[in-house]
């Protein structure tokens, strides 16, 4: 299998999403008053009182794979440096093909043309708060429109809270144009998840950890009245009154909760062809996961934690209605914290509609797809690279960011 076209070595700094430590050296806090938004919401119909459905799987336009390309022909080649620990890649949906990085210390920067701007596009250091391991700014999602000139951010304030709020843009985003639509109070500076993404369904999609320590100390993961350890679902697409964000009314439990149960979601995509979600789920101390929710799922999945970590029993025994990753990797098979990537729908046909994941501490790169009723996952690459992020552009194509600030780009 083929390396990196350039190698760097870095010191690897413990395991999680973003790379957390497993049993961290924190003063636990006092459980926390679950959410404070500062917006109105709407009314919305009470929570179920039975488990979810399980989804049918989604049937996709063109046929699935059924087997890998040959890694060996392919490899993954250096298009940017010098940026400042990026963890997320994402692009604008304008036409341009520029690709916007966030640097986790409050910044995000254009790479256009194949170069990296020194201006930035965006920068809110003045407000987030960097300190922790894996706090800072960490997820971006642009409006689908562009012409609406409208982003979304997800970050840890000088508190340690988790902001979600709008900005405006044109070439340029504005700092001043920020308006917060959640500020979630955090027990600990870890497990902040991050990702944000539109869902095929034109829905705001938000991933949360449970709030950090070691085990889930607070019970977030199962508990649905809590915003913690969560895929959240908004609706932001109210221009009349876009200092409100709505609750779908088919939001399973009258809140923003779509999905429960999970401990770090580090990056969660849609297959921009079939509208599946993919959930990279950060493992505590054993197995890191992928999870999968079908295209016109109803909301109100389990994913687990912290009942389950992967396919196995943590803190309790396997419930019925759970469901379980598509696949997931041991920490004595090397890795340590999983980075959730893309499926590939770019201009190579033999990767078309495989999934691309990877792990930071072992710079591994696993393709998953679903073949013959069955989930094959199998690592692709072996990059020696510190995996903060994967990013897709608008063709389909397929990118990672590393620790030591380089972005690379799946080529032949």
């Amino acid at each position: 299998m083929k390396r990196l076209l350039i190698l760097l070595t870095l010191p690897i700094l413990a395991c999680g999403g973003l790379a957390e430590s497993v049993s961290p050296t924190i003063t636990p806090l006092p459980p926390p008053t679950v959410v404070s938004a500062t917006q109105t919401r709407e009314a919305s119909p009470p929570a179920p009182d039975t488990a979810p459905v399980p989804p049918i799987p989604s049937k996709t336009a063109t046929p699935v794979p059924s087997t890998f390309p040959d890694p060996n022909n392919y490899q993954w080649t250096l298009i940017a440096s010098g940026l400042n620990r990026p963890v997320d890649i994402q692009p604008a949906h304008d036409g341009t093909g520029r690709l916007f990085v966030i640097e986790k210390y409050g910044v995000i920067r254009i790479i256009e043309n194949g170069q990296l701007l020194d201006q930035p596009f965006l920068d809110i250091t003045d407000r987030v708060g960097s300190g922790g391991n894996e706090q800072g700014l960490l997820g971006l999602a642009f409006y689908p429109q562009p012409e609406a000139g409208m982003l979304f951010v997800n970050y840890t304030d000088k508190n340690g809270n988790t902001v979600i709020s709008r900005f405006l843009w044109d070439n340029f985003a504005n700092p001043m144009s920020e308006t917060v639509l959640l500020n979630i109070q955090q027990p600990y500076p870890n497990h902040n998840g991050g990702a944000l993404a539109f869902g095929p369904d034109g829905y705001l999609y938000a991933g949360l950890g449970d709030g950090g320590f070691a085990g889930d100390p607070h019970g977030n993961g199962q508990n649905v009245n809590s915003l913690l350890g969560k895929i959240l679902r908004l609706d932001v697409n109210d221009f009349n009154d876009p200092n409100v964000y709505r609750i779908p009314p088919d939001n399973p439990f009258g809140s923003e909760v779509w999905a429960y149960g999970l401990r770090n979601p580090w990056r969660i995509s849609f297959d921009h062809l079939t509208g599946d979600l993919y959930i990279g789920d950060v493992g505590q101390g054993e197995w890191e996961e992928i999870d999968f929710l079908p295209a016109g799922s109803q909301g109100g999945a389990n994913f687990g934690w912290s009942v389950m970590e992967g396919n196995h029993n943590y803190d309790g025994n396997l419930q019925p209605g759970m469901f379980l990753p598509v696949a997931e990797y041991s920490h004595s098979e090397g890795g340590c914290s999983v980075t959730g990537g893309y499926v590939y729908r770019g201009a190579m046909p033999e990767w078309n509609g495989i999934y691309l994941y990877g792990d930071y501490c072992s710079g591994k790169i696993w393709g998953l797809i679903h073949s013959n009723g069955q989930w094959q996952s199998q690592v692709m690459f072996e990059t020696g690279s510190t995996i903060t992020t994967f990013g897709q552009d608008d063709s389909g194509e397929i990118y990672f960011a590393s620790d030591d600030g380089s972005v690379y780009h799946l080529t032949k």
